[in-house]
């Protein structure tokens, strides 16, 4: 089965169902199809969207993901389906009782897999890790060291050539890109955590009371790498300055759906995310003790 990634963004839309189709109607242009179970992320991003209850509730029961947009095209909200595992609420207890050694262990194992993503990033693009590699090493249960801030202190303007650079949402600069592309992938990890019966919400690291996605913020940290190779693309083609528009969108979805390599196997980003969300199960459950993390991963070109 195809995933894709379903923007709407470039003109006026209204979105309705037929014959277990997501069917895309915009004035003056030909009409769009696409099968209800391949529609993995739908992205609202025009004030003149209109869609059916039907698209609502045929997408949450295909597993699907909608983001909605605001007027800068920035994802403000969320919509993920709720039934996806037959023993949701037996995974859900369970989560909610995992110890904090557990906890601590594995975010000692997603900081090392993010950091060490960082750097064979830079590695690749700069010819120079800056020392992000070393780190890998540092980091402990917990990450009581803050290791993670240590890296993304070098990273950051390492990654852009520019040494003012910050990672801060609100600025009109690179951000941007992150800010959308850190969203879709978000939505693309929330759709896994729910599909092996997770509660989102329930992090490992993060408990901010106020995010109802503190797992796939998780999760996601290994994976942030995927989305900051694109934006620096996005940059050497059209400028830290250049407009979110549908170009610089397309190179951001385009990474989500290609395939990486890992242990011997090339596999899309939805399927890595399944792995990584079905290895915490195991993990939470008693029956592993690490998680898969697609450690190592590459490009495939």
């Amino acid at each position: 089965m195809l995933e894709r990634i379903i923007d709407c963004s470039g003109s006026p839309t209204y979105l309705r169902t037929e014959y277990k189709q997501l069917v895309l109607e915009r004035k003056g242009e030909q009409t769009v199809c696409t099968p209800l179970v391949e529609a993995t992320v739908v992205i609202l991003a025009n004030p003149q969207i209109t869609c059916t209850h039907s698209v609502l509730t045929s997408l949450m029961e295909c597993g699907g993901v909608i983001v909605v947009c605001d007027k800068q095209s920035l994802p403000v909200g969320m919509m993920l389906p709720i039934h996806a595992h037959t023993t949701q609420s037996e995974r859900f207890s369970t989560q909610a009782s995992v110890t904090v050694p557990t906890r601590k262990r594995l975010w000692k194992q997603i900081i090392q897999a993010k950091v060490k993503a960082q750097a064979s990033l830079l590695k690749r693009i700069r010819s120079d890790d800056f020392g992000i590699g070393a780190l890998v090493a540092q980091v402990r249960s917990g990450d009581t060291a803050n290791i993670e801030a240590q890296a993304s202190r070098r990273y950051w303007p390492a990654l852009f050539d520019d040494p003012n650079f910050r990672r801060r949402r609100e600025l009109p600069d690179q951000n941007r890109f992150l800010n959308y592309g850190y969203a879709v992938l978000r939505a693309i990890i929330a759709r896994a955590i729910c599909g092996v019966g997770l509660h989102p919400s329930l992090g490992v690291h993060h408990h901010n009371r106020y995010n109802p996605f503190c797992l796939a913020d998780d999760l996601m940290e290994p994976y942030r790498p995927i989305v900051d190779e694109a934006v620096v693309d996005i940059v050497n083609t059209y400028g830290a300055d250049a407009s979110l528009d549908k170009a610089a969108k397309q190179m951001l979805l385009e990474v989500m759906l290609d395939r990486y390599h890992c242990e011997g196997e090339a596999r899309t980003l939805f399927d890595h995310a399944t792995r990584t969300a079905s290895s915490l199960v195991k993990v939470f459950m008693g029956e592993a003790k690490k998680l898969y993390l697609a450690d190592g991963w590459t490009h495939v070109e």
